[in-house]
This record gives structure tokens, C-alpha cells and sequence, in this order.
């Protein structure tokens, strides 16, 4: 279990350096902001949807480890997914980083990489910070244009 932790965390701390997507997107048809104010974490999020299906993804913000890891990640696994996968995945990710630490995960391969941030679900103030680019990635599909704060 040990080297699954280390392997984990190795992801989070690459994606925390260097963080892919990290731009803003010109061509963009959908985008929200989201906020934490726990930690001080900001997140833009672009996306671009055309006939139903990412096919772009973008980010920009400042943040904790774990926000800008959950960011990197989150857009990296966007691409090509139609926007009900899209809804699928934020519910089992969701699922994963908020179950009971003390019950096993219980997350599919449909999350891949992003199964690294499954530690969190230990630390409750850092779910917050892994759910920010989450709870902003659905305020971006549905078109909501207030500022989203995890308070």
C-alpha cells in the first residue's frame, strides 16, 4: 500500500509543478470561476463543446497542491468525453474523495490518474481543494456564471 501511496502522491506533486492545460482558452464557449475560500484557491475553467463533446479544456488559477494537481488532472480527462460522461465522472470522483476514510475505495478505472487524489477523502479540510476545479467544471457545463465557492 505504501507504494501505491508514493506512487500517488508522485502524481499529484507532477501535476502540481507541472501542470498541463494551464492556459486560458480564446476559443472557449463555455467557463466559470471557482473559489475556496479555506485555503485561498482560484480556479478559471474554459471549455469548449462542440455537439455535445469536450474538445478542449483549459485552466487557470492559483492554488494548493492538490487544487492545481485536481485541475491538471480534471482537464486532461475531459478531452473527447460527451458532457453525460463528463456528469458521470465528477460523480464517481466526487464519490471517491468524499467516502468515509475508513471504507475502502470503491473507484472504478474509469477514473484513471485521477484515482491518485483518492487520499484526500483523510484529510476533510483538503477535499475542498480537490473538489474546486469539480464543483467549477459543472458550474461551467451548465452555463451558471456566478463565482462558485466551496462554502
Amino acid at each position: 500500500m505504501s507504494n501505491l501511496r508514493d506512487l500517488y502522491q508522485e502524481v499529484i506533486f507532477d501535476h502540481y509543478r507541472r501542470p498541463r492545460n494551464c492556459h486560458a482558452l480564446t476559443h472557449a464557449n463555455h467557463r466559470a470561476e471557482g473559489y475556496n475560500p479555506l485555503c485561498g484557491d482560484r480556479i478559471t475553467l474554459y471549455l469548449r463543446i462542440e455537439d455535445g463533446v469536450v474538445k478542449d479544456a483549459g485552466f487557470e488559477g492559483a492554488g494548493c497542491a492538490i487544487a492545481i494537481a485536481s485541475a491538471s488532472l480534471m482537464t486532461e480527462s475531459l478531452k473527447g468525453r460527451t458532457e453525460q460522461e463528463v456528469e458521470a465522472l465528477f460523480g464517481s470522483f466526487h464519490e471517491m474523495v468524499t467516502a468515509p476514510a475508513d471504507t475502502p475505495a470503491q473507484h472504478g478505472t474509469e477514473l484513471g490518474k485521477l484515482a491518485a487524489l483518492s487520499g484526500v477523502r483523510e484529510f476533510p479540510a483538503r477535499v475542498k481543494c480537490a473538489t474546486l476545479a469539480w464543483h467549477t467544471l459543472r458550474a461551467a457545463l451548465h452555463d451558471e456564471h456566478d463565482a462558485i465557492s466551496t462554502e
